[in-house]
């Protein structure tokens, strides 16, 4: 939190030094007022200014707010007024972009506002399922138990994303270091062995004779190769930016051999979990769906999601309207509309939600077990090929000495 050196006069004009930390300037000001002095020089103490400035870079992580919601739940619990709560939270968070937040909210409701709205200042930090959940508890008298929830709700979600991260790292890792000690191959070792192949009369194999073209490739038209890359990363990342485009490389990401599934369940238990919750917490359908399209991270299933709230606010129910769409399983469309009959939705979508997220973790666990020896694999036939392109020529010309 930046510190402040100020120079004030007390009720009594006596003249006052000291430090205050504070977000921004003027709620350093504010603090002091309250506090009954009057400001007269106000600076920002130089061993903050660096930490300060640089403070926009920092981004708040799930886990931070897992951290933030179960503190502020068991205070609430333990009878500790809001402000409080919010005031000995935000001096035990060690994120200082999470601190200016949680500043700004406390001076907020300390000042007579709502801590929903106070949240919705902040969409980035603070999402439309976040913040409608801590609406629904504040009207429902339960916050302590909504931030709880939010807080479990936060700690699924990050193990989930955690256990996918985790079971990918080892097989880019191994096929990065593939393609760097194939690159440094191409352009520094083959063109020595080319030097010595070329001034012998051996008829060299296909495969040796593929591997000197490429290498030629690299070494010529290198320039090429990288500003291909180069043009190729930036066009992905420039057509993603567009709805159309977005919408090609999400719809292709779900029809990925292995991975698509594993994302269309992801999707669907978050799509479950965020109408079950919303729902739990007393917020009309329509609402809901509004909530839900905010934070389904795929442009495929939000439109799938405006168009239900088109077909619902018209009268029809969740299940006809996902009646028949080939990214949704019959079994989700089928359980929907036995909720619906039977006034239970938000049960079904919760037993749905525990199933698919059931499925991600066995999906996960499997794709672990199974990319060790695909790896390996892949490992040994480039490494057998190289190994073979370049020994089977050697040895033909020691036969020839």
């Amino acid at each position: 939190m930046p510190q402040y050196v100020y120079k004030a006069k007390d009720s009594q004009g006596t003249l006052v030094e000291g430090v205050v930390e504070a977000a921004k300037e003027d709620l350093a000001t504010d603090l002091l007022r309250e506090r009954g002095l009057t400001v007269e020089k106000l600076d920002l103490r130089r061993t903050e200014t660096l930490q300060f400035r640089f403070t926009f870079l920092q981004r708040v992580t799930s886990k931070d707010l897992v951290v933030f919601a179960r503190q502020i739940a068991v205070m609430i619990s333990a009878a500790v007024a809001l402000p409080k709560a919010l005031r000995t939270t935000l001096r035990q968070t060690d994120n200082e972009k999470l601190r200016t937040i949680l500043m700004d909210v406390a001076n907020e409701v300390e000042g007579g506002g709502r801590f929903s709205e106070a949240l919705a200042k902040y969409p980035k930090v603070f999402n439309a399922f976040y913040v409608n959940m801590v609406r629904s508890g504040e009207t429902t008298g339960k916050l302590d138990e909504v931030l709880t929830y939010l807080a479990d709700q936060q700690e699924r979600d990050y193990d989930m994303v955690g256990r996918v991260k985790g079971a990918m790292i080892y097989p880019i890792f191994v096929l990065s270091m593939i393609l760097i000690v194939g690159v440094v191959m191409m352009i520094f070792v083959v063109p020595q062995l080319v030097s010595i192949f070329q001034q012998s009369d051996i008829t060299l194999p296909i495969m040796t004779r593929l591997l000197i073209a490429t290498s030629n490739f690299f070494t010529r038209f290198w320039y090429l190769i990288v500003g291909l890359v180069v043009g190729a990363v930036l066009g992905i990342r420039w057509s993603y930016g567009t709805p159309g485009g977005r919408r090609f490389f999400d719809a292709f990401l779900l029809h990925v051999p292995v991975f698509g599934k594993l994302i269309r369940y992801m999707i669907i238990s978050r799509l479950t979990r965020g109408l079950s919750t919303l729902i739990e917490g007393g917020v009309d359908v329509v609402s809901a769906l509004k909530v839900v399209a905010g934070i389904v991270d795929n442009e495929v299933y939000r439109q799938l999601i405006m168009n239900t709230i088109q077909e619902v606010s018209s009268g029809s129910t969740i299940a006809t309207a996902w009646h028949g769409n080939k990214d949704l399983p019959n079994m989700v469309v089928q359980m929907v509309a036995i909720g619906e009959e039977t006034g239970q939705l938000q049960k079904v979508l919760d037993r749905l939600t525990g199933f698919y997220t059931r499925e991600v973790n066995v999906m996960v666990e499997n794709l672990s077990r199974a990319v060790e020896p695909i790896i390996m694999v892949i490992l040994g036939v480039v490494v057998g090929g190289l190994v073979a392109a370049i020994i089977l020529p050697t040895y033909s010309l020691a036969q020839q000495m």
